[in-house]
């Protein structure tokens, strides 16, 4: 497979899509760089995938922070010698209405999925362009695609993420850029676990998406389907969700 050898950084890595994609590219040969705020786990899986014979390093990354993001990048070309894939992973959320006023939640998420990507963007970029290939591939969301009430500031964030990797593609078609979103649907990861402070109702949403959320591996599966093909190709979005999903 082309995923074999390629450099992967991963954000968002402790856990759910992040930390499944970390062990699944490993697994099928690309050293992988994990960044997420959660060391202790960041260095559980490195040790992991390190003990399965892959190749892995950990580095404290808060995707709030450019500086963080440059030394996620800066890592992986000092320690495997270059960077072909940022897997753009890192998000939060917050779901109520609109007219909730959540100021602080709003700004969060525009924080973390909005500016987290652009300063992932900003690290890597002048890296791809001066190896003349790159690949960032970005987790948005089906939220995006299907508005539904108290998710809208979600929405916007994740369909603000789609509208500027389309334009960041069509800036570099002559570049050796690939951009691809990648739109779950319900995924069973700890997403929800601080989207609401109401304990009753993050119970019974943790309790719908585990009876209807999909394993974290499927969209680790799609997302090694994406950079698994050759330079010439691009997978632009690719959209996937559990069968029963409405």
């Amino acid at each position: 497979m082309a995923v074999a050898g390629k450099v992967v950084a991963v954000t968002g890595a402790s856990s759910g899509i992040g930390a499944a994609t970390a062990r699944h590219l490993a697994s099928l040969g690309a050293p992988v760089v994990l960044g997420a705020r959660r060391t202790d786990r960041l260095a559980a899986l490195a040790a992991e995938i390190t003990a399965s014979g892959g190749r892995a390093v950990a580095v404290r990354v808060d995707v709030t922070d450019p500086a963080d993001m440059h030394r996620l990048v800066e890592t992986a070309v000092e320690r495997f010698g270059r960077l072909d894939v940022l897997v753009g992973n890192a998000g939060i959320t917050r779901i109520g209405p609109v007219a909730a006023l959540d100021v602080a939640g709003w700004s969060a998420m525009v924080d973390v999925n909005v500016k987290g990507v652009l300063h992932g963007i900003a690290a890597a970029l002048p890296v791809f362009r001066r190896q003349g290939s790159g690949h960032l591939v970005t987790v948005v969301s089906t939220s995006g695609l299907k508005i539904v009430p108290t998710q809208g500031v979600y929405a916007g964030t994740k369909n603000a993420v789609r509208t500027l990797l389309e334009a960041l593609r069509q800036e570099s078609t002559d570049g050796g850029l690939r951009t691809t979103s990648i739109s779950p649907g319900y995924v069973r990861t700890e997403l929800i676990d601080n989207a609401v402070d109401d304990p009753a109702l993050r119970e019974r949403m943790a309790g719908s998406m585990a009876e209807l959320g999909i394993d974290p591996a499927a969209v680790a599966r799609a997302i090694a389907f994406a950079v698994d093909q050759p330079d010439d190709v691009e997978i632009g979005d690719l959209t996937m969700r559990p069968t029963r999903q409405g």
